[in-house]
C-alpha cells in the first residue's frame, strides 16, 4: 500500500510539474470575440492583458491586426476609464492614464467585419509606466507551438458564408429562365408552324371526336333497349 501511495505521489508531482511549465507558454495576453466565428460582421474583439510588472502598472496596449483587419475598420467599445484608441500604420494602441499596479488591462474593439479564417493572430505590446514593455509577438508554429512570449491567437469557427454561394444562384437565377423561355417557344413551334405538325394535331382531335362519338352512341342504343325491355319482363 505504502508503495502504491509512493508511486502516486510522483506521479501526481510530475502532473503538476508539467502543467506548470505548459502554464508559462500559455500567452499573458488572452483576446476573444463575440460572436466567433469567421466572417462575421460588426464583431466585438476583447483583450485582457495581464499585468506582468512588479514595480508598474499598464499604461497602454498595442495591438497589431492581422492581414484582413485594416486599422480603419476597428472602433473602441470599452476600455478603462479614459482611455482613448489611436490608429496606427498597422494597427492601433489603447491607452491613457496608468492602470493602479498589478491590475490587468481590459478593452473591447468593434471590427467591421473579420477575416474569413479560423485563426487570427495579434501580436500584442503592453507598456508600463515606468517604460518597460511586455512584448507577446510570438507567433505559434508547428515547430514550435508554445513560444516564450506567444502573441495572443483567437480561435474562429468556420463562417457560415454559404450567403456568397447562395446570391450565385440568385444571381443566375434569370438565366435559367432565359433558357426556359426558348425551350416552351420550340414546343409550340412544331405545332402552329410547319404542315405536317398541323395535320399530326388536326388528325389526333378528329380520332378522339369519333372515339367520343361511338361511345355516346353505345350508350344511348344500350339505354333504348334496356328501357323497352323492361315492361315486358314485367
Amino acid at each position: 500500500m505504502g508503495r502504491w501511495a509512493g508511486r502516486l505521489g510522483a506521479v501526481l508531482a510530475g502532473v503538476v510539474v508539467a502543467l506548470a511549465m505548459t502554464g508559462v507558454a500559455y500567452a499573458h495576453v488572452e483576446v476573444e470575440a463575440d460572436p466567433a466565428e469567421a466572417g462575421s460582421t460588426n464583431a466585438v474583439v476583447t483583450f485582457s492583458a495581464e499585468a506582468e510588472s512588479s514595480t508598474a502598472g499598464i499604461a497602454s496596449v498595442r495591438v497589431v491586426l492581422p492581414a484582413g483587419i485594416a486599422p480603419a475598420d476597428v472602433t473602441l467599445k470599452a476600455a478603462p476609464s479614459g482611455w482613448t484608441l489611436t490608429t496606427n500604420a498597422d494597427g492601433y494602441t489603447v491607452g491613457g492614464k496608468a492602470l493602479a499596479k498589478g491590475k490587468q488591462a481590459v478593452h473591447s474593439v468593434t471590427v467591421a467585419r473579420l477575416p474569413d479564417s479560423t485563426s487570427l493572430v495579434f501580436k500584442t505590446l503592453v507598456n508600463y509606466s515606468d517604460g518597460t514593455v511586455d512584448r507577446w509577438i510570438e507567433e505559434p508554429t508547428t515547430a514550435n507551438p508554445n513560444p516564450e512570449n506567444p502573441a495572443p491567437v483567437l480561435k474562429l469557427k468556420p463562417g457560415t458564408q454559404p450567403a456568397p454561394t447562395t446570391a450565385a444562384p440568385t444571381t443566375a437565377a434569370p438565366s435559367p429562365a432565359a433558357t426556359t423561355a426558348p425551350a416552351v417557344t420550340a414546343a409550340v413551334s412544331p405545332a402552329g408552324g410547319g404542315s405536317d405538325g398541323e395535320n399530326s394535331w388536326v388528325w389526333w382531335v378528329v380520332g378522339a371526336l369519333v372515339v367520343a362519338a361511338a361511345v355516346a352512341v353505345g350508350l344511348v342504343i344500350r339505354q333504348r333497349s334496356t328501357t323497352q325491355g323492361t315492361p315486358g319482363e314485367r
